[in-house]
């Protein structure tokens, strides 16, 4: 191997570590356009398949029998982006949490003595990262992160 291929196969080599750097997301930094983290979207996973997805369904889809309003009471809806949670601020995804879906027609327990603030904002945080990003800054730019 001749001194130029050398060169060549170094500055390569240097190059795809320098790109393989810069592409590794530090997790404790917000995912570009979103408000929460890679820390807090990894909590919110584990969350939402521990507290949520037995109802919510495990990628926040809704269930197959959720579909169907039974007795007058509300199913599990998708969070997925699919239904109308999006249309909800994060305060209101907030007071669900704690309070649970019976207020609102629902059977959804209330989370606020069960689950941390972090928590809750890490489950949302997970839901929110089905949302494609239109509808994610449809929500944002209709105010929803601070109302």
């Amino acid at each position: 191997m001749n001194l130029r291929m050398k060169h060549c196969l170094v500055t390569g080599a240097i190059a795809l570590m320098f790109l393989t750097a810069c592409s590794e997301q530090d997790s404790s930094q917000p995912i570009t356009g979103r408000w929460y983290t890679g820390d807090q979207l990894a909590l919110g996973k584990q969350v939402f398949t521990d507290n949520c997805a037995v109802c919510h369904g495990n990628n926040a889809e809704s269930l197959p029998d959720s579909a169907k309003r039974q007795s007058n009471v509300h199913p599990a809806p998708a969070l997925n982006g699919t239904a109308h949670a999006w249309h909800h601020s994060l305060r209101v995804l907030l007071w669900t949490i704690d309070e649970g879906g019976a207020k609102l027609g629902g059977r959804m327990p209330g989370f606020k003595d069960k689950l941390s603030g972090a928590e809750k904002t890490a489950a949302i945080a997970y839901f929110q990262s089905y949302w494609d990003d239109q509808l994610y800054k449809r929500w944002k730019d209709s105010g929803n992160l601070t109302k």
